[in-house]
């Protein structure tokens, strides 16, 4: 038995269909450049005001996968939690997230099979309820058993 799991780490053995959690999180002009930073993405459209401007956005944007990066952050952390292994992941990037925004993240359970520890997750954010980034994530739970 694993008896040192983290709080709030959620096992094979105790997930349900439908079962969801998420976070809320400001993107800030700080997320932004520590992003650009870690990443090596420098993307004027993310960085400078001036030239975000001229583009389709009309203003700066934080980098997509910042904002994907947060639905890592609830699988990572609340569901299933600690000890998860990222299988496979699909986004849609519906709208952009700006500096300032606040964005939700959730993750709903849609999919188990108990036998091979594989769940599946449908994955969304948004902005004041709006849609910004829709997708699908394919995990390995942790168990309380050992394989």
């Amino acid at each position: 038995m694993l008896d040192n799991l983290p709080r709030g780490t959620i096992c094979i053995e105790d997930i349900e269909m439908g079962m969801s959690r998420h976070l809320r999180k400001e993107v800030t002009d700080r997320d932004i450049a520590l992003f650009a930073e870690v990443s090596t993405d420098h993307n004027p459209v993310h960085l400078d005001d001036a030239y975000a401007q001229d583009t389709i956005f009309e203003g700066r944007i934080a980098h997509g996968m910042l904002t994907a990066g947060l639905i890592s952050a609830v699988i990572g952390e609340q569901l299933p939690g600690h000890g998860t292994v990222y299988l496979g992941q699909t986004l849609k990037f519906i709208a952009p997230v700006r500096p300032g925004d606040t964005v939700l993240a959730e993750v709903t359970v849609t999919e188990i099979d108990f036998s091979k520890r594989r769940v599946m997750l449908d994955c969304k954010c948004s902005v004041d309820g709006k849609p910004v980034l829709v997708g699908e994530a394919k995990v390995l739970a942790p168990s309380r058993k050992f394989d």
